[in-house]
């Protein structure tokens, strides 16, 4: 059963396109404990041409209000749907919206996804030209212990999923799909978050696959497939002088296939009180990524670079068990700070080859040890 529950106080959630999807493989509409507000009761049609915004609103406001554990129900059927922003805090400790049908926003959509239909978008975009703003297939946000399950999420015009300060919150069995060349569609964007878990999830993009902001920590990501994409990015951090660090991140047992980076950390070359601390990759395999293992402390991606010292603090950062080819020959970048050298380095086991070459690794600033299989030998 796909769905998504909240299991406490749920200040804000926003469906940015109107569109989403989950299917219930149960014929059951809701769980029998829960009362049920089903959208069509309260004047959804589902002819997925009628705005039925009011209803999904009235529906929220029903479960949000009620004292004990309510389900808003959507049956099958095209609902077209507007923006929606589903707010509290509630009085309700357990909300599960279970959506059996497909919501529209005013164009086809696939079954048992959240389809942004971003192509045009993104072709404005790449075009530079003058653009509207874009939009998130789906935003949680100021919420705490929330389960999605089972979701899948197509050409978001920007970020595909963000999770805005937010404690608690579940991600498995999660879909994403861009294209490789679409801009800005990070898979899953983690923000000033603590206690995010991302488990059995497949992500392909034209950004990161997912990216990890400043005031993020105690994260688990665990049987990640990546690509296309920019792989699983810590940052960029130190874009202000005053910012929250990222800490207490484990990333194990992904695949990145066909990425311009593996796992990465990056941060502005400027001032800041920023860091990354205690972080732990393990049990990687690389399949022909460009950037198998990179730290790139002067991450500059247009024009503008401040070229300066970044104030990033890196430090404490395993990299264990990780094997596979790379698609340059420097297949470890530790491009870290001249100010703020990276401290602390663990290279346990790692193996990366550059097809019949020798894969190289790279140090600056960079200090650690190395131990085990030593494939690109070690800079440190």
């Amino acid at each position: 059963m796909a769905e998504l529950i909240f299991n406490t106080c749920l200040n804000y959630l926003v469906l940015a396109l109107g569109i989403i999807m989950l299917l219930s493989e149960s014929p059951s509409p809701a769980n029998a404990a829960s009362v049920e507000y089903n959208v069509v009761s309260l004047g959804a049609k589902a002819d997925g041409k009628t705005d039925s915004s009011k209803a999904f609103l009235s529906a929220w406001a029903s479960a949000c209000g009620s004292t004990s554990a309510a389900t808003v129900y959507v049956p099958q059927g095209q609902f077209f749907v507007q923006s929606a922003s589903f707010n509290g805090p509630c009085k309700n400790s357990a909300i599960t919206v279970q959506i059996d049908g497909t919501l529209i926003a005013g164009c086809p959509c696939l079954g048992g996804t959240l389809d942004g239909q971003g192509t045009s978008f993104w072709a404005c975009k790449l075009s530079d030209k003058s653009c509207p703003s874009g939009a998130t297939n789906l935003e949680i946000s100021n919420s705490q212990n929330v389960l999605v399950s089972g979701l899948s999420s197509l050409n978001s015009q920007m970020f595909h999923i963000v999770i805005n300060e937010c404690q608690n919150v579940k991600m498995q069995g999660v879909k994403v799909s861009a294209s490789g060349t679409s801009p800005n569609t990070d898979g899953i964007h983690v923000g000033a978050s603590t206690g995010v878990t991302i488990l059995n999830s497949k992500i392909g993009t034209g950004d990161d696959c997912v990216s990890i902001g400043p005031g993020s920590n105690n994260l688990w990501i665990e049987n990640v497939a990546c690509g296309p994409g920019h792989g699983i990015s810590i940052g960029s951090l130190g874009k202000d002088q005053q910012e929250d660090g990222v800490q207490n991140v484990t990333v194990k047992t992904v695949t990145f296939t066909g990425t311009q980076n593996g796992v990465r950390i990056k941060s502005w070359a400027r001032p800041s009180d920023s860091y990354a601390r205690n972080i732990l990759f393990q049990h990687v395999i690389m399949n022909n990524v460009q950037n198998p293992i990179i730290i790139d402390q002067n991450y500059c991606p247009d024009s503008g670079c401040p070229n300066q010292a970044s104030g990033v603090r890196v430090s404490d950062v395993t990299y264990q068990d990780i094997h596979g080819t790379s698609a340059t020959k420097v297949a470890v970048n530790f491009d870290c700070s001249s100010e703020y050298p990276c401290t602390g380095i663990t290279m346990q086991d790692v193996k990366l080859t550059y097809g019949s070459q020798v894969a190289t690794a790279s140090c600056a600033h960079a200090g650690g040890t190395a131990s085990g299989v030593e494939q690109p030998s070690s800079c440190l």
